[in-house]
């Protein structure tokens, strides 16, 4: 069932908006201490670009074979053009991308010696885009959404300043009229902006954040509670929570569940709520079965956590995992 259901997303079109990123990673050796400062002095050896952010989330649909376009806004600088060309080789459709002068393309590096992180410096810029480039957003991906007609569309805000309230307003409400599925992972800044979403994915430390909870342990009726709050701003249809090594907790309005994490040697968390977002919206899409996203999207989040840095779900590692699981 796991294989036939994961290969069924190859019938999907996803398109996936929001901030995007160049994660870049220098890997080297320590062999010494600075003599300018007391710090490590990492020679690097080898220096890797990976796609990060919304373009993580599109590569993790892609993966799993799923058609995907991505829609954002990056600079015209060097690592614009390296991000362009990653999703040109991952075939990650780029029609809904702008690229300006005015914006460098927001990249966060990573200094590892021996897999382990000594250092992550980055470089954006977080303002939100002008109103004009707004406008022209909105009505390239509503044009695009109503010829294409996706099957699902996720948002995946890092408040870098694409998705502001009025883009998210319209894009979700252009695709109820369209009968799309719509997905969010949020961030604090426009929590409260995704009105009648279909799936709303926040983290726990987010639900703390927002809704001003405050607890030193999670417990069922806590996320209960979440989850209705959540209701009272949002009215959507599901609520899907990430509790980390603690596993995951869904409601809608039939049913809620809390999955306990599968037992992992975690290497790094980085990109693992991107896996989720994905994994989640393509298997709800596919049969609607809350239980059954949560389960896969769990599972998926786990795998991703035992390679180093971030990393897109490996779709035969995933069956192969899900065929161990009853489900």
């Amino acid at each position: 069932m796991a294989e036939a259901l994961i290969n069924q997303i190859s019938e999907l079109h996803v398109v996936v908006i929001g901030d995007v990123m160049i994660d870049e990673y220098l890997w080297g050796h320590v062999n010494r201490i600075s003599p300018e400062a007391p710090v490590p002095v990492v020679e690097v050896e080898k220096t890797e670009n990976r796609l990060g952010g919304a373009a993580n989330v599109a590569l993790n649909c892609k993966a799993l074979g799923a058609k995907v376009s991505l829609a954002s806004v990056v600079g015209t600088d060097l690592k614009g053009d390296q991000l362009l060309k990653l999703l040109e080789e991952n075939e990650i459709q780029t029609e809904l991308l702008f690229r300006i002068s005015e914006r460098i393309t927001s990249t966060k590096t990573r200094v590892f010696s021996k897999n382990q992180q000594l250092l992550r410096y980055d470089q954006e810029q977080t303002e939100d885009v002008d109103l004009q480039l707004e406008h022209a957003f909105i009505d390239r991906v509503l044009r695009y959404l109503q010829i294409e007609k996706p099957h699902a569309v996720i948002f995946e805000d890092y408040n870098k300043g694409v998705l502001k309230p009025n883009i998210i307003k319209k894009i979700i409400k252009h695709c109820q009229h369209l009968g799309i599925v719509t997905a969010v992972d949020p961030k604090f800044k426009n929590f409260f902006h995704y009105q009648e979403v279909t799936i709303f994915k926040p983290n726990l430390k987010e639900i703390k954040e927002a809704l001003s909870l405050n607890f030193a342990s999670v417990d069922e009726g806590i996320l209960m509670q979440a989850h209705e709050q959540l209701f009272q701003e949002l009215q959507h249809q599901l609520t899907l929570i990430t509790l980390s090594e603690k596993g995951i907790f869904y409601k809608d309005q039939n049913q809620q569940k809390w999955l306990p994490a599968q037992h992992r040697v975690i290497a790094d968390v980085s990109g693992a709520g991107d896996t989720v977002i994905a994994v989640a919206t393509l298997i709800y899409t596919l049969t609607k079965d809350a239980y059954l996203m949560a389960s896969y999207a769990n599972i998926a989040g786990g795998l991703v956590c035992e390679e180093v840095g971030v990393v897109p779900i490996n779709k035969q590692k995933f069956i192969t995992e899900l065929n161990k699981i009853s489900i």
